[in-house]
């Protein structure tokens, strides 16, 4: 049973019409739907997402002029996201990942760019998109990519390896990041959009992962991939900061993300321990039990906090990349814990398939590693801590 959330932020009208929107697409399309997804492995679900497309849960956190939702404050989109992923975590970041996408093209397009290429994805039939970053030696420390933008007149040659790229074997087109100046670090990185169809690119096979399978990875090859000047997204060497930006915003995200299915497991393993009987009492009058259910929900109510605290930092135009940090690291390890408490809490029913938790366990591990691990994280909030 989901249990309402208590919030001292006064939402408004269309806030809660979206929160609404988004906890009725959770329970009724997305929940029922996420064992067979995770059985899928290497398939995305591609009828709940034209489902979603067709209500606006895929656009909602578009500009309006571009003919998304109009929610462009990341305070709402951390709540949408929640309540997406309290339905599942994998399914709910699916439903989202065109912002992804969209978030550089935001940050550093112009205006025709962005009607170029954020209008197609407000449609009722959307494409679905991916932004291309990691590369097999290039993880956390995106300064140092080797994949190269050469300019040749009027377009530039890309060349290099992106991989764990979510949707790419769905994308039809990526924002594809590269540097014009290798050895220069973050100097040189440059966002370009890339077409699917273009020559020279080539995509891998699907990976297989331990949990998030509704968000299917791949590798991209990118070998003299003819890419025209005008797909540049900003100037050379923005990059690097239109990435920083987005990242901020991604890991905000995450922190919600995260909270959302630190919610499911709280609220299984509560319904569950009301249930269940052992020594001829409910076992959520065991001592054990109902102290780590407390500690789920203390740790769900402090996920959301400091994501809150994170979105409206964003929102107002500050420097979020430490609150940001603290956001992912405590939701993600958080939701790791809640996952993990879950499974134990409902015992050998946790460990087997009867139930979601060990699904959920196997979901949380994702957050802690992506868009940086959680040493990564606490590397960035000790280094700011370091600053005079």
């Amino acid at each position: 049973m989901a249990r309402p959330v208590r919030d001292a932020i006064q939402l408004t009208a269309e806030q809660r019409q979206f929160l609404e929107l988004a906890t009725d697409f959770a329970e009724r399309d997305i929940r029922p739907v996420a064992r067979a997804v995770d059985d899928a492995q290497v398939e995305s679900p591609l009828d709940l997402w034209r489902a979603a497309a067709k209500i606006g849960l895929t656009a909602f956190m578009l500009p309006a002029d571009a003919g998304g939702g109009g929610v462009t404050d990341l305070l709402t989109q951390v709540r949408v996201q929640e309540e997406l992923c309290r339905g599942d975590i994998g399914i709910g970041n699916l439903i989202t990942s065109n912002g992804f996408y969209a978030a550089p093209i935001l940050e550093l397009g112009s205006a025709e760019q962005r009607a170029r290429w954020l209008e197609p994805l407000c449609g009722v039939d959307p494409p679905l998109t991916a932004l291309a970053v990691t590369e097999p030696d290039v993880g956390s420390d995106a300064a140092s990519l080797r994949t190269t933008a050469a300019r040749r007149g009027d377009h530039y040659v890309l060349n290099g390896q992106k991989t764990w790229i979510s949707n790419a074997p769905y994308a039809q087109s990526f924002v594809i990041f590269a540097t014009v100046n290798p050895g220069s670090r973050s100097k040189g990185v440059t966002a370009f959009v890339v077409d699917r169809e273009s020559k020279g690119l080539t995509v891998g096979k699907p990976m297989r992962k331990l949990g998030q399978r509704a968000i299917v990875n791949a590798e991209v090859f990118l070998d003299n991939v003819q890419v025209p000047v005008v797909n540049r997204l900003g100037e050379e060497g923005q990059g690097f900061y239109g990435l920083m930006r987005t990242f901020d915003a991604s890991r905000i995200l995450i922190g919600a993300a995260t909270t959302g299915l630190s919610r499911a497991a709280l609220d299984l393993a509560t319904d569950y321990a009301k249930q269940r009987q052992q020594f001829g009492v409910p076992i959520i009058e065991h001592q054990a039990v109902a102290f780590r259910l407390a500690d789920m929900a203390t740790k769900v109510d402090i996920s959301r906090l400091l994501t809150t605290r994170a979105a409206q930092l964003f929102d107002a135009g500050e420097d979020v990349t430490p609150e940001a940090a603290m956001a992912k690291l405590v939701s993600s390890e958080n939701a790791m814990w809640c996952t993990w408490a879950a499974v134990q809490t409902l015992g050998g029913w946790g460990y087997s398939q009867e139930f979601l938790a060990e699904k959920w366990m196997r979901d949380a591990k994702l957050e802690e590693i992506e868009e940086g691990t959680s040493d990564i994280q606490r590397l960035v909030i000790s280094r700011r801590l370091a600053r005079p």
